[in-house]
């Protein structure tokens, strides 16, 4: 989606269409979750202190969010990509790859295809897209921002060279600052001076990374595109536009994201038996921590109370909290025994979910949801990919 948030603001409030928009916390330690194609060009961008983002763009406008409306078209979104292929693998709430080798013989060609997509999120949704198509995840995605806003663009094998060589190494998957001046340092700078290094050079000077850019500079990546049903990990992450203050407030918007997540099991027969928990702190501090359950589940109850436990071990030194986030792995297809005195609760409790995944799957996400996710919560903010969209992660 083409700067999402914005875009939606903007489509939404007609009087902010044209000019600067900026979506995020407008406070002393606000971060821009999104900036409009109009702030874009005075140097805005997502994850930018908003303090800088005025000072670059005055007449910028600063909006909240609203979070649940992205939520929403986001859901409308994955709905139209998941009717031409059941192969989409969510990367963030705006972002997925499709793997569309199955669906030719009923949609034609992959241009047919993208054509068609951005046709119908357009007038369904009154947004734009931008589309990739290419032989491969790293290409495809690389292709998308090629022709943005609005655009698309395509590589085949017989144009990979010609589209890759002209580009800088930044462009390259995992390039950060360092790694560019490492580069540089070496004499290059754009992809075709990196693809005329021999592989021994390059991991010589950058280990295995190297190996990995001398694949990336050919246009090499062999991983599929992974379904919930086929990720190794699934996850639900916030990261707000302000520091959370609140820990009943964090508690709520991780039972939310542990309903999300259990869902998301049930829909494709899937059962987690880890939960992990995941926290940056206002200070930009990260930390991890996973539990280990008995037995896979995938009932609501269960992932939340593991979760739940997990963050109060640091509930009693609570910090501000700029990310939350709750994820599951070591995904089976079959659950673990509830135990002898377990096993009646454990019933009553599937059959909630059931009840609840009819009603939303019939009304949408949020026609129910639990009391513990009630507690008034914030807008919400930045996202980053496999953040808050439905987001299957990949082990490395």
């Amino acid at each position: 989606m083409d700067a999402f948030f914005a875009s939606v603001e903007q489509r939404d409030h007609p009087e902010l269409r044209g000019r600067p928009v900026l979506v995020g916390g407008t406070g002393p330690r606000g971060v821009v979750a999104a900036a409009s194609y109009e702030a874009r060009r005075f140097g805005c961008h997502s994850a930018m202190p908003s303090s800088v983002a005025r000072r670059l763009c005055p007449d910028a406008v600063f909006v909240k969010g609203s979070f649940e409306v992205y939520k929403r078209d986001s859901a409308r979104v994955f709905e139209i990509l998941e009717s031409f292929t059941p192969l989409v693998q969510p990367v963030s709430i705006d972002e997925a790859f499709m793997d569309v080798s199955g669906s030719l013989g009923l949609f034609g060609a992959p241009e047919s295809i993208a054509e068609t997509i951005r046709r119908r999120v357009h007038a369904e949704l009154c947004l734009t897209c931008s589309v990739g198509v290419a032989p491969n995840k790293f290409l495809a995605k690389l292709a998308s921002d090629l022709n943005k806003p609005d655009g698309m663009a395509v590589i085949t094998r017989d144009t990979i060279r010609e589209t890759l060589d002209p580009l800088p190494v930044s462009r390259l998957w995992g390039v950060g600052p360092s790694v560019e001046r490492s580069l540089h340092r070496m004499g290059v700078r754009t992809i075709a001076g990196l693809h005329a290094l021999p592989r021994e050079v390059l991991r010589s000077k950058l280990g295995d990374f190297g190996e990995h850019l001398w694949r990336l500079a050919r246009g090499i990546d062999d991983r599929p595109v992974r379904t919930d049903r086929e990720a190794k990990s699934i996850s639900h992450e916030h990261t707000f536009a302000q520091d959370l203050e609140d820990a009943d407030a964090v508690r709520a918007v991780l039972a939310d994201e542990c309903e999300q997540v259990a869902r998301r099991l049930r829909r494709h027969g899937r059962f987690a038996k880890t939960v992990t928990v995941k926290i940056r702190f206002g200070d930009f501090e990260t930390v991890t921590r996973s539990l280990t359950l008995d037995g896979a589940t995938d009932r609501t109850d269960a992932l939340s109370a593991a979760a739940r436990s997990l963050f109060d071990a640091w509930a009693g030194s609570f910090r501000p909290v700029r990310l939350i986030g709750a994820g599951v792995s070591h995904l089976t297809g079959s659950p673990g025994g509830d135990g002898l005195f377990d096993a009646d609760r454990a019933e009553k409790q599937r059959a909630v979910d059931r009840v609840s995944d009819a009603i939303t799957a019939r009304f949408g996400k949020r026609a129910v949801q639990r009391a513990n996710t009630l507690h008034t919560q914030p807008r919400h903010g930045s996202h980053g990919p496999g953040s808050d969209t439905p987001t299957s992660e990949e082990s490395p």
